[in-house]
């Protein structure tokens, strides 16, 4: 599994490295937001946009992912925690088969 994510990684990277090298300028405008006269925005490098989305992308998505995982930890504890407080040891026998037998040959039989 961990040769796989290795892999995808990997691949991602090198799909990031291609886009930035066959797009690349030396300055890109990107828009963010309408202003008086034109957009908001900043002058950046083919780079950065490219890593900068694709970083922004997958946050989202991380974050969500460390959320479930934390999430089915702490509900695993609470199980494996209420297992622990509901179990209890079985109590002792009140005679062990060999303490029965030993009292039934010392004490004799009831002449009834």
């Amino acid at each position: 599994m961990q040769m796989i994510r290795t892999l995808a990684l990997l691949l991602i990277a090198i799909a990031l490295t291609a886009f930035v090298a066959i797009n690349w300028s030396p300055v890109v405008r990107v828009n963010f937001w309408p202003a008086g006269d034109g957009y908001a925005g900043f002058d950046w490098p083919v780079g950065f946009v490219a890593l900068f989305f694709f970083l922004a992308g997958m946050l989202p998505m991380w974050l969500l992912l460390k959320g479930a995982a934390w999430r089915f930890k702490r509900r695993i504890g609470n199980l494996e925690n209420s297992l622990k407080a509901n179990s209890f040891d079985p109590p002792a026998p009140i005679a062990t088969s060999s303490q029965l037998d030993a009292a039934t040959q010392e004490s004799p039989a009831s002449p009834l």
